[in-house]
């Protein structure tokens, strides 16, 4: 465990280096610095005298290890907007977009494992058949795309009379999907339950649940179908396995079969996925909050671009990467614990 674990951390902080010189180089190619602190009216003299203070005159690898070094201690620099610590801005808007991703992957983690086993299980059913047309459409529709018809659909409301009004269901379904001003579809709302003093939670209200729900549902298209797949495939291959074969032999319960034994494999290659994926999320969370204005990280992230906040852009960019790396170490660490056959330096035992 030690031996890995500083194994993973050298790579961690080589991953870090090199996540830090690609932003660095982006900060320095998008423009003077200067352009966005002064005005018009500022003259040249001034601007020399300015552009010394700031260092911008030093080399190339001076700038980037005062950069480094500052990162290192948490300072990534002030933005220009906001006018204070970028780190201080990020973590304002983290937690909007942590409970987004975590509502999203729990929706991911419990529809997409039952669905997925039950279409190993019975690839020939009607109800697996369809799972997998569904999935194969989700998989290629856009999120943002997903976001709009769900808006559509249950906060504008539709005019539909197709189904049959001379039925309870297809009345209610006629007023359920012609309702206007239905779920909420615009940021995470005023009654929100407060933690740790400064973080703001959408899952200790109903309101906050109303404003979450739409969000993290098209969150979850993107990964949802693409887990479904992935599951069954695992599952159905695990299935055709001489061990899975000889316990049947022996008798053993289906349910006992597939459920303890067969799951458990399945799910040692969907966690090395998963854990990726559930990194990409943070990052695919831009799309998603621009739709529904969730004021984290992504909606953020594109704020700053809108007005060439460079700081905080490159904030941005250190603080993604950085969760990417923490995300896959865990990842790595879980793999082990639930496949102890493994050792955590990628050998077999």
């Amino acid at each position: 465990m030690l031996a890995f674990l500083v194994q993973r951390i050298s790579q961690a902080i080589l991953v870090m280096f090199v996540i830090s010189v690609i932003s660095f180089t982006i900060q320095d190619g998008l423009g003077d610095p200067l352009q966005q602190l002064v005005g018009m009216s500022v003259s040249e003299e001034e601007r020399d005298a300015l552009r010394e203070e700031m260092g911008l005159n030093d080399p190339m690898i001076t700038q980037y290890f005062r950069f480094a070094g500052n990162a290192l201690q948490g300072d990534l620099g002030v933005s220009y907007f906001y006018g204070e610590p970028t780190m201080d801005v990020i973590l304002r808007h983290l937690p909007a977009t942590l409970e987004l991703v975590i509502a999203a992957s729990l929706m991911i983690i419990f529809l997409s494992v039952p669905i997925g086993v039950y279409a190993a299980i019975r690839p020939k059913a009607w109800l697996a058949k369809f799972f997998m047309g569904v999935s194969t459409v989700g998989i290629s529709i856009p999120v943002f795309l997903t976001a709009i018809v769900l808006i559509q659909l249950f906060s504008i409301g539709v005019q539909v009379t197709a189904f049959p009004a001379d039925t309870g269901w297809g009345q209610w379904l006629n007023e359920f999907f012609s309702t206007e001003g239905g779920m909420p579809s615009y940021g995470r709302g005023d009654d929100l339950a407060h933690l740790f003093g400064t973080w703001e939670s959408n899952f200790f209200s109903q309101t906050g649940w109303a404003h979450i729900l739409l969000p993290a549902v098209s969150l979850a298209s993107i990964m949802l179908p693409l887990f479904i797949r992935l599951i069954r495939a695992e599952m159905m291959e695990v299935l055709q396995s001489d061990y899975i074969r000889f316990a049947q032999a022996k008798g053993i319960a289906p349910a006992r079969i597939n459920f303890l034994h067969a799951l458990k494999n399945t799910m040692l290659p969907v966690i090395t996925v998963g854990g990726v994926q559930i990194g990409i999320m943070v990052a695919y969370t831009i799309l998603t909050e621009t739709v529904f204005q969730w004021p984290g990280v992504g909606l953020m992230f594109l704020e700053a671009i809108t007005r060439s906040d460079i700081p905080l852009i490159v904030a941005y960019l250190m603080v993604v990467g950085l969760i990417f790396v923490i995300t896959n170490t865990l990842v790595d660490l879980i793999y082990g614990l639930v496949n102890p056959t493994v050792k955590l330096t990628g050998k077999k035992a």
